[in-house]
């Protein structure tokens, strides 16, 4: 059943609950940790990879589990669970482009302070210039005798890459191209600010090896210590990102748009952790037979995975293993199971239809994508295709279809490799325009659409999957 807004509300609910998240997501770390939030309230268990599970993994409970901050698995186990059972998965990535603070980023030019970042991903980098920019991420940080990494979000703009003024560049709108090295530098300050400022709080002892006191400016690791309560000198590293301070929001005349940043792909993560929250409190939830329902927010999918939290790191297959460890139980598991490779697709854009091929145009708010390529840019195939339709039809939704244009690259996601499993995969997303600007545009009901979708998988599939012979 669709939840219905409130008359003070405009737009659907679920996408109220989506802007919510992703303002408070700018990293993936603070995805993950805004997730885990949302599984704990659901009744989700906390269990760590280092310890043995054969003691705390209960037919009928809830669990999760994450790697690195950057990284989650969270898992519910049926009520007549037993190893050999398959695993019905919604995989999705947390990271989306964007800027990172360099190790060393402390930079001075013409009277400013400046800070060295490092582009990450395919962005689209001219969206990110005269944006009022901040930072986030996790630093590590002195904490009760040891070391703890912290989250940080500063909650206000406090840097900036401004544009060359037209009457400095005539020829600005006839072919814009910039040097992403040395005009591509964000301005934090003034140096003439810092002149009269006190000392205090200054590092002055010996230069340690683990010190970044000189790394970066001062004024910068001040910020950041007085927004974790800190003295500048118990920072010992820091791992930080830009993002856009202008919050998500609905737009349209009938709020139709998500005007968002890192809608690819926090709209499939937020989904995924939603349907699986939601599935818990089902009437059947303690009665279920058939497979494990999981969901899986792997990070660096836009550099291509290759990381101990990526989509290409031993995540889903350790998760399989341990809960069918013999390779008989193992096999019959992968046999079982099935992934959705949920990212985000390309709408057909009204101002360039050429882009797409002729008959393959999604839009938004359409319903669900199925994307397949022939090159297996996609893992999608006959059989994955029919599967992800009738767990769509019953729900009630809509199916569109994408295929790139012979001309054209193709992209791809998380699918191909969780396919090497051995996995029964099928790659779809949700249709949306300005991928990987610094302000992208989606479907408000797509939200929904999406979450409709992934419950029907953790309902449906071990029915479905039975009455389906493919030898």
């Amino acid at each position: 059943m669709r939840l219905m807004s409130s008359p003070a509300m405009h737009g659907p609910e679920a996408a109220h609950r989506f802007l919510s998240f992703v303002n408070a997501s700018p990293t993936p770390f603070h995805a993950v940790h805004n997730a885990i939030v949302r599984l704990e309230k659901a009744g989700f268990q906390k269990i760590l990879e280092k310890d043995t599970w054969e003691e705390s993994l209960k037919p009928g409970g809830k669990y999760y589990f994450s790697r690195n901050q950057a990284a989650l698995v969270a898992f519910t186990l049926p009520q007549k669970w037993k190893q050999g059972a398959g695993v019905s998965v919604v995989a999705t990535h947390v990271d989306s482009p964007n800027l990172k603070v360099r190790p060393i980023s402390k930079r001075t030019k013409e009277g400013y302070l400046q800070v060295g970042v490092e582009t990450y991903g395919g962005g689209i980098w001219h969206s990110w210039l005269d944006r009022d920019l901040s930072l986030a991420g996790r630093v590590v940080t002195t904490h009760d005798g040891g070391f703890k990494s912290k989250l940080v979000k500063i909650d206000r703009p406090i840097l900036r890459i401004p544009t060359l003024a037209v009457h400095l560049d005539r020829n600005v709108n006839e072919s814009f191209k910039f040097n992403q090295e040395t005009e591509f530098v964000p301005i934090l300050g003034q140096i003439a600010s810092q002149l009269n400022e006190s000392s205090k709080g200054s590092y002055s002892g010996p230069k340690k090896a683990s010190s970044i006191q000189d790394n970066h400016h001062p004024a910068l690791l001040s910020l950041l210590a007085s927004e974790l309560s800190v003295a500048p000198e118990e920072i010992h590293d820091f791992e930080l990102s830009l993002y856009d301070t202008q919050p998500s929001v609905l737009g349209g005349l009938n709020s139709e748009f998500v005007f968002s940043p890192r809608l690819d792909n926090l709209f499939s993560s937020f989904a995924a952790v939603e349907a699986l929250a939601q599935s818990v409190s089902a009437a059947d939830f303690q009665t279920l037979e058939g497979n494990v329902n999981c969901i899986a927010l792997f990070n660096h999918e836009e550099i291509g995975s290759v990381s101990t939290s990526g989509a290409d790191s031993s995540l889903l297959p350790s998760l399989l293993n341990r809960l069918s460890p013999t390779p008989g139980t193992f096999a019959q598991s992968v046999a079982k199971s099935f992934v959705l490779s949920a990212d985000m697709g390309h709408a057909l854009h009204p101002n360039y239809t050429s882009k797409h091929e002729d008959n393959h145009k999604p839009s938004i708010n359409g319903g669900v994508v199925i994307k397949t390529n022939a090159k297996q840019r996609y893992a999608t195939d006959a059989i994955t295709s029919f599967v992800v339709k009738q767990l769509i039809e019953r729900k009630g939704g809509k199916v569109q279809e994408y295929e790139i244009r012979n001309d054209m690259a193709c992209g791809s996601t998380v699918g191909p490799m969780l396919s090497k499993i051995g996995v029964k995969t099928c790659d779809v997303g949700c249709a949306m325009l300005s991928m990987h600007s610094v302000r992208e545009t989606a479907g408000s009901e797509d939200v929904q659409n999406y979450i409709d979708l992934f419950r029907s998988l953790f309902e449906s599939y071990a029915v479905l999957e039975s009455s389906l012979t493919v030898d």
